[in-house]
């Protein structure tokens, strides 16, 4: 058979059934072959849509994403998605076709723009070794949640080969490998640390996401023995859901009863969580005298962000797991719960139950009010995928969600553009869950082709636009010293007109009266999906907005 058949047959027998991309001359082949091995193929209107919308999928799937891509320009076109995964730690395989030869138009050098994105380089070496070649990829991106691009050189796809067969040997399917465990001295260090401690607080990360159901059981299970009090970073927002020890989002989103207790820790424990920037508000959400404990499966992680006073180099579920043994039945102090914190947290940690003063106008609504109405429309059961921007904190904080899956947060790479993209992958993957994309009016019309592809697949999701005409974060950042806006100001565009010439349904909503469409369209059959354009008020920055600005 040609390499190309082989390579999809290997994937298929891996357990690719879900493909995303674009097609053009260098991976027809390859993907037709894709489709004829039985996996569903979504055709995107750009690539950097396509590589966003695999990206998406991986993410709520528990698999790693497809994407197929044609030679040179089709790569450099998803580069940008391609980076946030890299970054998100998203397992995601390009196909990347690649032209080798020197008088080809189309030559670039896959590995060096692999390597400068973060991703992890791989390519197709000769015909004999395809498939050990696209095996090696797929358990890369799988096992060490790494987004690979693999290089299908023209002339080797469209080579003869044998095909050798994917058998357990090859495939992710035979005996998982053994969660590292803790080393006896360093969860016995942990241990010790919790039993004195009077005010824990457990942060989870990005790790303690994908380590599944079972790192929130190990972890309620500790924190519940040294009364620790848990939090999250924003990529997990929704992994202890239902706990009455929820803080929610840990960092530049927290509240500000969240961000005055996390503060107040005296152990703050990061598991799976890099304990960024952003997770620690610059360091600021750590008081004095704090010791600060990371875990994490990868040694190199420890330390990077936040200098800590011991560091676990295992895996999540199985380090709290290990502590929890060696903690007494009760420890004594209690940790940091009481009845009358337990009351508090119900009444205070959301930010929507924060007092604010409504500033709708009758001609734009405050984007705190909208955020609450619509809260209050949608099913419980959602999933809130959301682009990045001045507007980012409203959905992502007033929009509650079921748990860790109904979050989907494109911003490690703090990239405006992916979110419509992100939230079709997210829908693809999770079908039995109403997404609702989250973008704001710049995002929104860069990444306005894919409103196509909704369209096109039927889906029935709701994209909410957070529409001030403007970049909203440059203008918070820069108006106040006077600096001339009129480079990231817009004229008002219709976004609603916009979404129905692409076939979904479209209401624009300036106050609280305007959402009745929304109600309808979410009590009826969701036949077509929704834009609403939210024409909201611009006077103030996001209260997240000086930390963005302090991380450039």
């Amino acid at each position: 058979m040609l390499v190309s058949d082989a390579v999809a047959t290997a994937l298929a027998d891996l357990g690719a059934d879900t493909v995303f991309g674009l097609v053009g001359s260098g991976n027809f082949h390859v993907t037709n072959a894709l489709i004829g091995h039985g996996a569903r193929f979504i055709a995107a209107r750009h690539e950097n849509g396509a590589a966003s919308m695999a990206d998406g999928w991986a993410r709520l799937s528990g698999r790693p994403g497809v994407v197929t891509l044609h030679q040179g320009p089709g790569l450099t076109n998803a580069l940008t998605a391609i980076a946030e995964a890299a970054k998100s730690r998203t397992p995601l395989l390009v196909l990347a076709a690649d032209a080798t030869s020197p008088r080809s138009n189309f030559r670039i050098d896959v590995a060096a723009i692999a390597t400068a994105v973060g991703a992890t380089p791989a390519a197709l070496h000769s015909p004999s070794f395809a498939v050990d070649d696209t095996v090696r990829a797929y358990r890369t991106a799988a096992s060490e949640r790494r987004c690979v691009i693999l290089a299908l050189p023209l002339e080797v796809q469209a080579a003869d080969c044998a095909y050798p067969g994917v058998g357990p040997e090859r495939t992710m399917r035979g005996r998982a490998p053994d969660p590292a465990q803790p080393a006896d001295r360093q969860a016995q260090a942990l241990a010790r640390l919790l039993e004195r401690a009077e005010r824990p607080v457990f942060i989870a990360g990005r790790g303690a996401r994908a380590a599944g159901p079972e790192a929130r059981a190990e972890l309620e299970r500790l924190a519940d023995a040294c009364g620790a009090l848990l939090a999250t970073s924003a990529a997990a927002r929704g992994l202890f859901r239902g706990s009455q020890w929820d803080l929610d989002v840990s960092g530049s989103f927290a509240s500000p009863l969240a961000a005055e207790l996390i503060q107040g820790a005296d152990v703050l424990v990061g598991w799976g969580s890099s304990l960024n920037m952003w997770t620690l508000r610059h360091g600021r959400l750590v008081g004095r005298g704090t010791t600060v404990v990371q875990v994490d499966s990868d040694a190199r992680a420890i330390g990077v962000h936040q200098r800590v006073g011991l560091g676990v180099t295992a895996d999540v579920a199985a380090t709290a797991r290990a502590v929890a043994d060696l903690l007494p039945a009760a420890v004594d102090t209690g940790g940091y719960r009481s009845a009358g914190l337990e009351e508090r947290i119900s009444r205070e940690v959301r930010w929507r139950d924060v007092p604010f003063t409504d500033e709708s106008d009758g001609q734009r609504i405050d984007p705190r009010t909208l955020s609450i109405e619509l809260d209050d429309l949608l099913p419980a059961e959602r999933i809130v995928a959301v682009d990045s921007g001045n507007f980012m904190g409203y959905p992502s904080m007033y929009l509650s969600v079921p748990d860790a899956d109904g979050f989907t947060f494109t911003q490690a790479y703090q990239s405006v553009g992916l979110g419509l993209s992100s939230a079709i992958g997210s829908a693809i993957a999770r079908p039995d869950r109403l997404t609702v994309a989250a973008l704001g009016d710049g995002g929104a019309l860069m990444g306005i082709s894919e409103l196509e592809t909704v369209a096109r697949l039927g889906l029935p999701m709701l994209i909410v636009v957070y529409d001030d005409a403007a970049y909203g974060a440059e203008v918070h950042h820069f108006g106040p010293d006077g600096y001339p806006l009129d480079t990231v100001q817009f004229p008002p565009a219709d976004l609603a007109a916009i979404g129905r010439g692409f076939g979904c349904a479209g209401v624009t909503v300036r106050t609280s009266a305007d959402l009745e469409p929304v109600r309808a369209w979410l009590e009826g059959g969701r036949d077509q999906p929704m834009v609403v354009d939210a024409k909201v008020t611009s006077d103030r920055g996001s209260w997240w907005l000086e930390e963005a600005f302090r991380g450039h």
